[in-house]
């Protein structure tokens, strides 16, 4: 039996083959180490355990943000989507969702409108922070809570024309956008729209763009009409698309203005004529609010406590509103045709939009 008894007398014996048998295996080993290596890695960043490591995990989870947020946009649109994709949306923050105030009177509405009940099911609710969206979750669906930079600036009731106010208008519009994008024709409501008939029914088939007024001047093509966007039917198509974003990039033309006002500045712009964009204006006898209410009891669909400023006066010309609305309903149905009813709002709204003309015209 031979003995080496050292590496040089076991190479002098092999030859150069065992030589290369020896620079092989270092290799080999380092290639399985680096596979084993990579193996564990795909294994600790895919399998559900909280000793996942950190570092690695938020790398992955950070890329795939944008595309988890789309995802669950969708899916929520998709739930609460009638059959032709029109979903009806509202936007909601800490300060309106609070009980009691405008969220829940703004539900109280299709509950005891004339078949609006049923709109409930397609509303799709946009939360500005973490507390609405809870508040949300809690008496509702569908509810997506829009990232911001500064969930302070959006939890708050945010006074009309303050940076917080038009920064979430502004947000509201792109976000608008975007669902235009997704395929989604909507509905846009603000919370403190009253629901109280159906107003598919008095939608133009043709009309690409569609919203209610403070001011009608009785023709719905004129461009005169002094427009209220916080009710608006938009229909989802190249030109709609355009338009918000077109809507929303004059926020940089118009940095002190709000989105209504802007929309307002940019409706006669030649652009949106060569795009032949149709763009109509509900009637308020249909489509009214508190700057003018709807005469017509039997013929009203919502009412918009606009020509307001506060919450609070907000919510308690609402609540008056609504007891009117019972009143009403509560009549049999030939003294429903004949009564010719007036609404005993606006009471503290009207004070209150009085002394800010006031002061503004003081300035």
């Amino acid at each position: 039996m031979e003995v080496f008894h050292s590496i040089k007398d076991l190479v002098a014996t092999r030859g150069s083959g065992y030589s290369n048998l020896l620079v092989r295996r270092p290799m080999q080993i380092t290639v399985f180490c680096i596979g084993f290596a990579v193996l564990l890695m795909f294994l600790i960043c895919n399998y559900p355990s909280p000793f996942r490591i950190s570092t690695i995990s938020n790398y992955f989870n950070g890329v795939s943000t944008k595309e988890k947020h789309e995802s669950t946009l969708e899916s929520i649109l998709r739930n609460a989507s009638m059959e032709n994709n029109t979903v009806i949306i509202t936007n909601l923050n800490d300060a309106w969702a609070e009980p009691g105030s405008i969220f829940d009177v703004f539900r109280e509405s299709f509950r005891i409108g004339n078949e609006t009940q049923r709109f409930l099911n397609h509303l799709v609710v946009i939360n500005w922070d973490q507390k609405a969206q809870v508040r949300c979750q809690a008496v509702h669906p569908h509810c997506y809570q829009i990232e911001s930079k500064s969930e302070n600036a959006t939890s708050k009731e945010a006074f009309f024309m303050t940076k917080d106010y038009l920064h979430i208008v502004w947000k509201k519009i792109e976000f608008l956008g975007l669902v235009l994008q997704l395929g989604y024709s909507f509905i846009f409501t603000d919370t403190d729209v009253m629901w109280l008939r159906n107003p598919f029914k008095h939608f133009q088939e043709d009309a690409d763009f569609q919203t209610s007024c403070d001011y009608f001047t009785g023709n719905s093509s004129d461009m005169n009409n002094a427009p209220n966007t916080g009710f608006s039917y938009v229909k989802s198509n190249e030109k709609t698309i355009w338009l918000y974003k077109f809507w929303f990039n004059s926020s940089k033309l118009y940095p002190n203005l709000h989105d209504q006002d802007a929309f307002n500045m940019i409706k006669i712009h030649p652009n949106i004529s060569s795009m032949n964009l149709k763009i109509r204006f509900l009637s308020t006898t249909y489509f009214g609010g508190f700057c003018r209410p709807s005469d017509d009891f039997n013929q009203v669909c919502t009412m918009h406590a606009n020509c307001c400023v506060g919450l609070d006066n907000k919510v308690n010309d609402l609540k008056i509103l609504l007891q009117d609305w019972k009143n009403y309903m509560a009549l049999p149905q030939i003294e429903k045709q004949q009564s010719h009813r007036s609404w005993t709002v606006p009471q503290l709204c009207r004070t209150s939009f009085q002394r800010m003309h006031q002061r503004h015209n003081k300035r």
